[in-house]
């Protein structure tokens, strides 16, 4: 037993040693291209530090198998070690790569990216957690860190230029950087969920030809070996329907097809909205040439533009915007001119960017009513690169301007797609500052948009980690009728992450919520349960909530509430009774069995089940 606690607890200290290592390699410095992947990567790998911290102070013998006396360990254990190895190596490679590669080079790296995040979420599936009597707390945290990974594997495979493969590709061909290049029409996360747990590329590349919306180029390199054809499959290059996405209409930064290119000072083309972020984070150089750039221009390639767009045409490849020569796909099929709207967008995210301070605050506001308006506007607002200008104006001093450049954001946001582009720009920061200074009109729509974005797992922990919710709390104390309401909103979004439930409590949302309860208006008792109800489950929360007074304020709302104030008062006071007898007693001594026994009669179903749960344990409880 003593031998079997102290394997187990050398083994899990080797897992947070290596999580430390991991951690330590990008606080060092990640490069060029791939900061976003190395951060986001280590960021998820840190979150398992108290996975692994329960495991360490477990003193169970379930640690180890059977085999434990011959010296190996259970096969979860290694996959976790070799997978977290892995991630070590891939992020030392990318901190010490150039800031921009070559193609071949980038390539080769996103492919490891795409490896070691599925690499680390299989190992994840295999731990016997029930085993560890890891908590509940803990098992949501690694839930979502699992749900950001899968979700980083579908990232890395719906590129248009997409490198495939995972645990089948033989070693040779991955250090080699060759692989399947997929244009890709439709997602697959479908397709790849529903593959085996060993699969190789050309496995994958065999099922994407049995979908009909697919059409799949392979590397020559892939298929043969001097010669040689791996699968034996002789008619694989040359099937008629494959297309090849031509190697200029491909941007040297994102690996994607253009959609809107535009040339820059040394004549390389790329597409706007990579090259406006290249440009946004303050490098004056050519990306491919590492040339410097004489001017920041961006000159549209109307050229190329209409070739990519004829090109889809051809191959019967719709563009994610649906946008053709100047026209945008509408829901029936039928094409609207829209080359007058695009020029009028372009013309005012010029002015977005003026010095004119007047010209600034007008197109703000012009921007601002046509992403009001439609889907389409949404669309068009982003490819005309205006998400990176709005975000700059956020920190403006002019308060007009402020304010519609932040409801700008707001309605873009809508947009599924532009999510992703409004975090990439570094809105996050200005959003925060805005809620802590802008006008009230500003902050309202700050924490509307701080929500939408949250709405994303992975953004609830940028934005946790941005001091938003510090800012919210106060919006939620201190704001307008609407402002409480968008700061509720979003915190209750941002707080489903375990994690942002500790910055929220430490910044005296409780006390924010109790004054909510207790306010003779009542307009905001069901945004402060529903939040409340979240955050009872953690432990520093039962305790600032009980010091706070609110057992006897739930109670009358058993007594007095809306049906459902009833049932989230019940929930938030199970929570709280689960093994503290203190407020157990507490419940007793305040008549709150009167209540709880109707709630079981009359309550809606889940408060039937709360309270008839909270009956027991009383009951018990009486017992001792």
């Amino acid at each position: 037993m003593a031998g079997s606690d102290h394997h187990h607890h050398h083994r899990a200290s080797e897992l947070l040693q290596l999580v430390h290592d991991v951690v330590g390699v990008v606080k060092s410095g990640a490069a060029g291209v791939f900061r976003k992947e190395c951060t986001d990567l280590v960021r998820r790998i840190a979150l398992l530090t108290h996975l692994f911290e329960e495991i360490r102070d477990f003193k169970g013998r379930e640690f180890l198998n059977a085999s434990t006396s011959s010296g190996s360990s259970e096969p979860w254990v290694s996959d976790l070690v070799t997978a977290l190895l892995a991630a070590k190596r891939l992020l030392v490679n990318s901190s010490c790569a150039a800031p921009v590669l070559a193609e071949e080079a980038r390539k080769k790296i996103s492919f490891h990216f795409q490896c070691a995040t599925w690499k680390l979420e299989k190992a994840l599936g295999g731990i016997p957690y029930d085993q560890f009597k890891i908590s509940e707390e803990v098992e949501e945290q690694v839930a979502l860190v699992r749900s950001q990974l899968r979700r980083a594997i579908e990232r890395y495979g719906s590129l248009v230029t997409r490198k495939m493969s995972f645990h089948g590709l033989p070693q040779s061909l991955v250090e080699s950087g060759k692989w399947v290049h997929v244009v890709e029409e439709n997602s697959t996360s479908k397709m790849t969920d529903s593959l085996p747990k060993s699969f190789s590329a050309d496995d994958l590349v065999h099922k994407l030809q049995r979908m009909s919306n697919f059409r799949v180029a392979e590397s020559p390199s892939l298929c043969s070996t001097n010669g040689t054809h791996v699968d034996g499959d002789e008619d694989m290059n040359k099937k008629p329907d494959a297309t090849v996405i031509p190697a200029d209409f491909i941007c040297p930064i994102s690996l994607e097809l253009m959609r809107d290119p535009v040339i820059v000072a040394t004549g390389q083309t790329y597409e706007r909205s990579y090259l406006q972020r290249w440009i946004d984070c303050g490098n004056t150089t050519c990306p491919k040439t590492q040339q410097k750039l004489q001017n920041l221009t961006l000159t549209p390639n109307y050229v190329l533009r209409s070739l990519v767009a004829q090109w889809c045409i051809d191959n019967n490849i719709e563009q994610p915007t649906g946008l053709t020569n100047g026209k945008l796909k509408k829901s029936d099929g039928s094409f609207r001119d829209i080359s007058g709207d695009i020029a009028t967008i372009r013309a005012l995210v010029s002015k977005l960017a003026g010095r004119s301070i007047e010209e600034r605050r007008t197109a703000a506001s012009e921007i601002r009513s046509l992403s009001k308006r439609s889907t389409d506007n949404r669309i068009l607002i982003a490819e005309a690169g205006a998400i990176p200008v709005l975000v700059k104006l956020l920190t403006v001093d002019d308060g007009l301007t402020q304010e519609n450049a932040v409801t700008s954001i707001l309605n873009l946001s809508i947009y599924e797609n532009n999510k992703g582009l409004i975090m990439l720009a570094g809105a996050v920061p200005s959003m925060v500052q805005v809620l802590r200074s802008g006008s009230m009109e500003a902050r309202e729509n700050a924490a509307a948009t701080i929500f939408s974005l949250s709405l994303a797992d992975e953004n609830k922990i940028i934005i946790g980690a941005s001091g938003a919710i510090q800012a919210l709390v106060e919006l939620l104390q201190n704001g307008s009728t609407r402002g409480k309401k968008d700061a509720a909103t979003a915190l209750f979004n941002l707080c489903i992450y375990q994690g942002n439930r500790g910055r929220a409590i430490r910044a005296g949302i409780i006390t924010a919520l109790l004054k909510m309860l207790t306010d003779s208006s009542n307009c905001m008792v069901d945004e402060a349960l529903t939040i409340m109800s979240v955050l009872a489950n953690h432990q520093e929360a039962k305790v600032t909530i009980v010091k706070a007074g609110t057992i006897p304020v739930l109670i009358d709302l058993l007594r007095t509430g809306l049906p459902r104030n009833k049932e989230n008062a019940s929930a938030i006071l199970l929570a709280l009774c689960k093994r503290e007898t203190e407020n157990l007693a507490c419940l007793s001594r305040l008549g709150a069995v009167i209540p709880l026994t109707e709630l079981t009669k009359s309550g809606t179903e889940r408060a039937k089940r709360k309270a008839s749960s909270l009956l027991e344990h009383l009951r018990k409880l009486q017992h001792v």
